[in-house]
């Protein structure tokens, strides 16, 4: 099943491409790789959560974040090359905006890999990064990139 049909299969519509807050581009591809930029969890092009991870945004509400945030990377390939043309999800970094002592990055990330998954099947199996971090930009919880394979 193509990646298009999975994600009407689950109900799910991929966001218009958010844009940069920088000098930058949403997507690159170079030969058969897709690089996304940082993706943030903006719905409507405001942030769907704010604050710190542990103290401001549970562990849940940030897991649900980290989903829109690999929606809006799937966006960035889509507007680049084609959803469909994914072969293989080969990595996701998860930057997660941390408060003292919190120290569940990997399972605020697993919403991102979680729909990856669900998205590619075995091809949306990746290698991955959670990372703590002080501060992400606009005060978002969870920041993803994402590295695809394209036919």
């Amino acid at each position: 099943m193509s990646a298009s049909a999975r994600l009407a299969e689950l109900g799910l519509t991929l966001p218009t491409v958010v844009k940069p807050l920088g000098a930058y581009v949403p997507a690159v591809r170079t030969g058969n790789l897709v690089f996304t930029a940082g993706q943030l969890p903006l719905e409507a092009g405001a942030l769907s959560q704010a604050g710190k991870v542990g103290t401001d945004v549970t562990l849940e509400a940030a897991k649900a974040a980290a989903r829109v945030c690999a929606l809006n990377a799937l966006a960035a390939v889509d507007s680049l090359v084609g959803i469909d043309t994914v072969t293989r999800v080969v990595k996701l970094v998860g930057f997660v905006a941390s408060a003292p002592g919190f120290n569940g990055q990997p399972g605020v990330v697993n919403g991102a890999s979680e729909l990856l998954g669900e998205v590619f099947g075995e091809a949306g199996a990746h290698a991955r990064a959670a990372v703590g971090v002080s501060e992400l930009p606009l005060d978002a919880p969870v920041e993803v990139e994402l590295i695809v394979e394209v036919a």
